[in-house]
């Protein structure tokens, strides 16, 4: 064998870009959150025309960018490929159960789930709503749950007509743990269950990566939680449109359960379960 002094040929191989940040190649998928290098514009992905991607920013406007490379994820170099058209057979639903075949919806229950709002309620229906459409379960938005022990005491809930209630903020300690202690205490204990989550509001149970960020903004007390986080967002919050224009932005980030916080998706199968268990 003979040594070769002088090495290899420097111009074999892919020398042009030797040194350079290899780009993994990213599918975009609705909901992915990037920003164009080029210009600094993050957003997430709103959809795919041609060669395309339409980026949607915290403000909800859009702009479209050619698909490729000039892509950032987290720092690193991403080159944006269409996405691959999902596989049939094993269909799932936005909560990760498997879909069922296509048929009507059952009659409603009587059993039912209440929340907390209209946010509460437009959250759980985009993820949850396959899967209550076939067991038959109706969904309710109570408005608060100040007066929850009334509700629950016209209600009359029975072991055929049970009833389960998601509450924001159910930590110890809370308003909200005390109104679920006296309902659990009272006559129709039995046939309710109430659970929560630890959120401020439901806002919070969307992951905060999915909006570009690492963790949702502190809001002073002395400041309306939501107008808050509009106004760390620099979204605009003079009156309830705004507050609701504020919501479909955040809510236009989920499509499915891989989107939202590991406790607030254990505390929502848990009330379907209740609400469905068998006689």
């Amino acid at each position: 064998m003979t040594h070769d002094r002088y090495g290899t040929d420097v111009l074999a191989g892919d020398w042009r870009n030797r040194g350079k940040p290899s780009h993994t190649a990213v599918e975009a998928e609705k909901g992915l959150v990037v920003e164009d290098a080029g210009s600094g514009w993050c957003g997430a992905v709103v959809g795919v025309e041609g060669q395309t991607v339409e980026l949607e920013d915290y403000s909800g406007k859009v702009r479209a960018f050619p698909l490729g490379k000039g892509f950032m994820i987290d720092g690193r170099p991403v080159e944006l490929v269409k996405a691959r058209p999902k596989a049939r057979g094993n269909a799932r639903t936005a909560s990760g159960s498997f879909a069922a075949p296509q048929q009507r919806a059952r009659v409603a229950r009587q059993s039912r789930i209440f929340v907390e709002g209209r946010h509460d309620a437009e959250l759980v229906e985009k993820v949850w709503g396959d899967d209550l459409r076939v067991e038959g379960v109706v969904v309710e938005y109570l408005g608060g749950i100040d007066d929850l022990d009334a509700i629950i005491r016209d209600a009359a809930p029975t072991r055929d007509a049970r009833i389960g209630v998601l509450v924001d903020h159910l930590v110890p300690g809370s308003k909200e743990s005390r109104i679920a202690e006296r309902v659990a205490a009272s006559a129709h204990g039995a046939n309710v269950l109430i659970v929560g989550h630890p959120y401020i509001d439901i806002w919070q149970a969307v992951l905060p990566e999915r909006l570009g960020i690492s963790t949702w903004p502190t809001v002073p007390r002395r400041m309306e939680w939501k107008h808050g986080i509009c106004e760390a967002f620099g979204w605009p919050h003079g009156d309830q449109a705004d507050i609701a224009r504020a919501w479909k932005t955040i809510l236009s980030r989920v499509s499915s359960y891989t989107d939202l916080e590991p406790q607030l998706l254990g505390r929502v199968e848990q009330l379907i379960d209740f609400v469905t268990e068998p006689d």
